[in-house]
């Protein structure tokens, strides 16, 4: 990885580890404080490392100036010495200062406590998952707006009004109880959902694939597949659901960055352990009877990691995408129903549902229809791709209906 690379990737998988550990050590409340301990550290770590290069092991760096940035603020806050000592004295013996725990398995169980901690029931749905991007995924404030399509001063709003609620609450930071569990389990999925995807299409940059917030999600869903308690059936399916998209991540961008349509993927490319490791953890998702959405989508990527057009492959997606639609509706997955449709039951009945579904503002509604609509009707077909051009949130998704758009003119005045 590239210097000027490094930082940023650093800071999006190691500002929320600390910032969860100081937060395990010194409760909710203070998360400001962590914050700002964590922020200092990254930028030192600019000054520094501009001006005397990177060091041998940059994390281990990091990590040793977070330390020592956190004795340092011990040493000279007097609230800590007056109120916070009296709560952690019963865990430190007598004349030693505070350990700052680094260890991955500190890291972990911090992780775990604080995922169940901000996505606590008094506070709003939207707001847990936007305080959660934030301090758990490292995503920052323009990055959720971009994902919830709303604007960043009410992403702010969200984020502090949810640290407040915690605080007033005094909610504390610990691992969560079965209770807990079963209460917040699907916010918590819905989060890291929304982080996968993020990172599968970023709407936010030009970057059509960004594996960085990809495998942070991974990894964080394994946390939750590796706690007992958390081993649930939904966590399983989504993290099969995430190996089989992430299993084509090589194969979706061409040398320049362009985008290579799934029917022209080399298959090659594609990583097959991920695939096993997705249909591992889609029979431990099958243990039980119960059926979410996290299953079905699982499941139709499962059939995508599977490139041969045959009828069987499209009618068990199609099949799988009803069954979807019926246990949790959205207007994009119904989108993604009539490409199915097309191959099973031909494009004019795909067309005459996708028209259906009206989503005029939306860029992937377009797209679609002009890919239906060709070789049916080339001139609604390229009115369909320019009023995609128009909407496209990227320059890779400005590329590719450009040169549909090329393509559909080369062939009319043929």
């Amino acid at each position: 990885m590239e210097e000027r690379e490094l930082l940023p990737h650093l800071f999006r998988t190691e500002y929320q580890k600390i910032v969860s550990v100081l937060c395990y050590l010194f409760g909710i409340e203070h998360i400001g404080v962590a914050e700002d301990i964590v922020s200092d550290t990254f930028l030192a770590a600019t000054e520094s490392w501009s001006a005397k290069g990177v060091p041998d092991n940059p994390t281990a760096w990091l990590y040793t100036v977070a330390k020592n940035k956190t004795k340092n603020w011990l040493k000279r806050n007097s609230f800590f010495q007056q109120k916070l000592m009296v709560d952690l004295q019963h865990s430190i013996p007598q004349g030693e200062e505070i350990e700052i725990d680094l260890s991955e398995q500190n890291i972990t169980d911090s992780q775990l406590a604080m995922i169940f901690t901000v996505c606590h029931p008094s506070i709003p749905t939207e707001s847990q998952i936007a305080l959660a991007l934030n301090l758990l995924c490292g995503f920052g404030a323009q990055e959720i707006a971009d994902a919830y399509l709303t604007n960043k001063e009410v992403i702010y709003k969200r984020i502090s009004r949810a640290k407040e609620k915690l605080k007033e609450a005094d909610i504390k930071i610990q691992q969560p109880t079965l209770a807990e569990i079963n209460e917040r389990l699907d916010t918590v999925l819905k989060t890291l959902y929304l982080l996968f995807s993020e990172g599968y299409y970023s709407t936010s940059t030009n970057t059509v694939l960004r594996k960085d917030l990809c495998v942070e999600a991974m990894r964080l869903n394994y946390l939750l597949v590796e706690y007992p308690h958390t081993n649930k059936p939904a966590v399983n399916a989504l993290l099969a659901l995430m190996c089989f998209h992430a299993s084509r991540f090589d194969a979706r961008l061409n040398d320049t960055g362009g985008v290579i349509l799934y029917e022209d993927q080399d298959e090659t490319l594609w990583n097959r352990e991920l695939i096993e490791r997705g249909e591992y953890y889609l029979n431990e998702a099958a243990a039980t009877p119960t059926v979410t959405k996290y299953h079905l989508e699982a499941a139709i990527a499962y059939w995508h990691t599977h490139k041969a057009d045959s009828g069987e492959k499209w009618e068990n997606i199609l099949d799988l995408y009803n069954h979807l639609l019926i246990l949790e509706y959205s207007p994009i997955a119904a989108l993604n129903r009539t490409f199915a449709l097309a191959k099973v039951k031909g494009k004019q009945q795909a067309i005459n549902e996708a028209e259906k579904l009206q989503l005029a503002d939306n860029y992937f509604y377009h797209s679609l229809l002009g890919n239906l609509y060709t070789d049916i009707d080339d001139y609604k077909a390229l009115q369909h791709y320019k009023t995609a051009l128009q909407l496209a949130h990227s320059a890779v998704d400005r590329d590719l209906m450009a040169k549909n758009i090329d393509q559909l003119n080369q062939r009319r005045s043929n």
